[in-house]
C-alpha cells in the first residue's frame, strides 16, 4: 500500500486534488480530481505549476487523470497561478521571438502547421463541431441557444457586420470547412471565394459547393494568402480564426495584403484570438508550449492593441471592435462536452494521444477564456475611398449608425 505523505511547503495541493505516485500519495481521498503520476519525478513539475509538462505526460500515457473536466480545469487553473504574467517576455527574448516568428512563418512551414492541425481527420472534427463545422467562436444571441444555433448566429453576425448584399464579392481568408462561404452565398447572394492550406478542407468545401448547388457562385482554392493574385479586388474580406497563424512578425504584411485586395470603400472583418496581456506572446505555466507541440504548431497570439496597430499601418480605418470572450468560453465547453460524449467513436477516427491532447486543449482553452487569460475580438475596418466634399464623410460603405446590427433575422436565431 502506498504511504500517505503530507505535501511539502513547495507542494501545496488544491483542495480538489488527490495525488498518487509509486510509493506515495497526497491529498484527500474524496477529492473530485485524482491524478496518478507515473513517477515521483513529476512532483517537481507540479510544485512549480508547470501544467504544460503534466499535460504532455498525460498525452504520452505517463500520467492518468480521473474526474470531470470542469473539475480538472479548476485544479489546473489554481496550479497555473498567473500564466499571463509567467508568459511575459523581456526585450531580448522578444527580439528572438520576432526572429523566430519571421523564420517559421514562411509559406512551406505555414502549410505544414495548418495540415498538422486541420488534417487530423474530418470525421474526428465532425463529432464535436456543429453540422456546418464552424471551427471558431460562436455567438450566443439568446441564453438558451444551442451550439448549432449560436454558430448560425455568428455567421449571420459576420455577414451583417460586413453589410453583405447580392452581387458583392467576398473573400474568406482561411475558410475552414466553408461555413461562412456557404452561408453568405445562400442567404446574402454574394459571390464568394475562400482559401485554405488544408487538403481535407479544400475537398470537403468543394463537395459542399456541389451539394448546395452553389458552383459558379462559390469557389474554394488551395492557396496561401500570399499567392492571391495582386490584381484581384473584393468588396468584402473576412479573416476568421486566421491571423493567429500569421505570426507577430508577419502581421503588418498580412493586413497590408488584405488592404490591397479590398476595393476602396470596402469592409474587412478580422475575428481572432488575442493574448490576455500586453507583454506575453504565449501563456506561461507550460500551457503555450503544450499548444505549440500538440495542437497549433506555429500559432502566435498578440494583444488586440497590436492587431489594431497593424490594421492602422495597412491604411485601414478601424470602425468597430467587439470582445466575444465569454462566447468563446461557452463555445469551447460545448465542443468539449460533445467530444466527451463520443470518446469511443473518436477513437475510431484518431489515435489515443490525439484524443487526449484535444480533451485537455478544449477544456483548458475554455478555462482560459473564462478567466480572461485569452480573449476573442472581432475588428471591423474599412479601406477609405479618399472621397471628399459634402456628404462624403464616411469614406466607406459603412453607415453613420449601427442600426443594421440590432434587428437580427430569424435565421440568425436558428428559427
Amino acid at each position: 500500500m502506498p504511504s500517505v505523505l503530507t505535501p511539502s511547503p513547495r507542494l501545496k495541493l488544491p483542495a480538489g486534488l488527490a495525488l498518487e505516485w509509486p510509493g506515495g500519495s497526497a491529498g484527500r481521498g474524496s477529492a473530485p480530481v485524482r491524478v496518478r503520476l507515473g513517477s515521483r519525478s513529476m512532483l517537481a513539475r507540479l510544485s512549480v505549476g508547470d501544467i504544460g509538462d503534466l499535460a504532455d505526460a498525460y498525452v504520452r500515457g505517463e500520467l492518468e487523470i480521473d474526474g470531470a473536466l470542469p473539475d480538472v480545469m479548476e485544479v489546473a487553473g489554481e496550479l497555473a497561478g498567473d500564466p499571463v504574467r509567467k508568459g511575459a517576455r523581456g526585450a531580448w527574448p522578444g527580439l528572438l521571438r520576432r526572429w523566430r516568428s519571421r523564420w517559421q512563418h514562411r509559406p512551406p512551414r505555414d502549410a505544414e502547421h495548418v495540415r498538422f492541425h486541420y488534417d487530423v481527420s474530418d470525421d474526428f472534427y465532425a463529432l464535436w463541431l456543429d453540422p456546418l463545422r464552424v471551427y471558431s467562436c460562436a455567438y450566443y444571441a439568446t441564453p438558451a441557444m444551442s451550439l448549432e444555433g449560436a454558430q448560425r448566429a455568428k455567421l449571420d453576425l459576420v455577414c451583417r457586420k460586413l453589410m453583405l448584399a447580392p452581387g458583392q464579392t467576398l473573400l474568406d481568408i482561411g475558410a475552414g470547412w466553408g461555413g461562412l462561404l456557404i452561408w453568405a452565398a445562400a442567404h446574402y447572394g454574394v459571390r464568394a471565394v475562400g482559401i485554405t492550406l488544408s487538403q481535407h478542407q479544400y475537398e470537403h468545401v468543394n463537395a459542399q459547393i456541389d451539394a448546395c448547388g452553389l458552383r459558379g457562385r462559390v469557389e474554394m482554392r488551395l492557396l496561401d494568402y500570399r499567392d492571391l493574385p495582386a490584381g484581384e479586388r473584393y468588396d468584402r474580406i473576412a479573416s476568421i480564426g486566421m491571423f493567429e497563424h500569421v505570426g507577430d512578425a508577419r502581421l503588418d504584411d498580412y493586413f497590408a495584403r488584405l488592404y490591397a485586395l479590398l476595393r476602396p470603400g470596402g469592409l474587412l472583418l478580422n475575428h481572432g484570438i488575442a493574448a490576455g496581456g500586453l507583454d506575453n506572446a504565449e501563456l506561461g505555466a507550460g500551457m503555450g508550449r503544450f499548444i505549440e507541440r500538440h495542437i497549433f504548431p506555429g500559432g502566435e497570439l498578440v494583444h488586440v492593441s497590436r492587431a489594431v496597430q497593424s490594421l492602422a499601418r495597412s491604411g485601414c480605418e478601424l470602425l468597430d471592435a467587439e470582445n466575444l470572450r465569454p462566447h468563446y468560453a461557452r463555445t469551447l465547453w460545448a465542443w468539449s462536452a460533445a467530444l466527451e460524449a463520443q470518446l469511443d467513436r473518436a477513437r475510431a477516427c484518431a489515435d489515443e494521444a490525439t484524443i487526449r491532447a484535444y480533451r485537455l486543449y478544449l477544456a483548458g482553452s475554455a478555462m482560459c477564456f473564462e478567466r480572461g487569460w485569452l480573449s476573442l475580438y472581432q475588428l471591423l475596418a474599412a479601406r477609405p475611398d479618399g472621397s471628399t466634399g459634402p456628404g462624403w464623410a464616411a469614406h466607406s460603405d459603412y453607415p453613420y449608425t449601427r442600426s443594421h446590427l440590432f434587428a437580427s433575422p430569424q435565421r440568425a436565431l436558428g428559427v
